[in-house]
């Protein structure tokens, strides 16, 4: 009887391998580049993934200013942040940030707000770089390129 039981195997940290990935984000849609990457993250694309372990891959990101939104959402889609004083709620509009000094903040709040919050979730956040230029310092690590549009083309119906 013994034979026919199966065991779920749980991932150690010290069993995790981390590889590297490399997203162009030139033309790519927000939302749609931000659940692939936080799948990446978090590391549910792998069959060894263990929902308490950090088991996700380094994510490189380049042209993360260049990415668009769907509908009117550049103009209609608001981002708050409050000061921390009575009355001191901020808004800003998509198309702001997207102009504005750090336009690589929309993706990374994106995909922040897919990984799950505490300690696990900042660690798992520390494995995004996002970079505005085609340029970036991780050549030394040789990421792989993803194809992400083929990936999105595959997912949608009728395409």
């Amino acid at each position: 009887m013994k034979a026919l039981m199966k065991t779920t195997k749980s991932a150690k940290p010290a069993e995790v391998e981390k590889k590297w990935h490399l997203i162009d984000a030139d033309g790519l849609v927000v939302g749609r580049v931000a659940t692939i990457i936080a799948n990446i993250l978090r590391g549910k694309h792998k069959p060894i993934f263990t929902p308490h372990v950090d088991c996700g891959d380094h994510v490189v990101v380049i042209n993360a200013d260049k990415v668009r939104f769907t509908g009117r959402k550049l103009q209609q889609k608001l981002y708050y942040k409050h000061t921390g004083y009575p009355g001191g709620l901020k808004e800003v509009r998509a198309d702001k940030v997207l102009d504005g000094r750090f336009p690589e903040r929309v993706l990374e709040k994106a995909v922040e707000r897919m990984i799950p919050r505490g300690p696990l979730g900042r660690d798992q956040m520390r494995a995004l770089h996002l970079y505005n230029g085609t340029e970036h310092p991780h050549a030394g690590q040789a990421p792989e390129p993803l194809d992400v549009a083929s990936m999105n083309r595959k997912n949608k119906v009728g395409a």
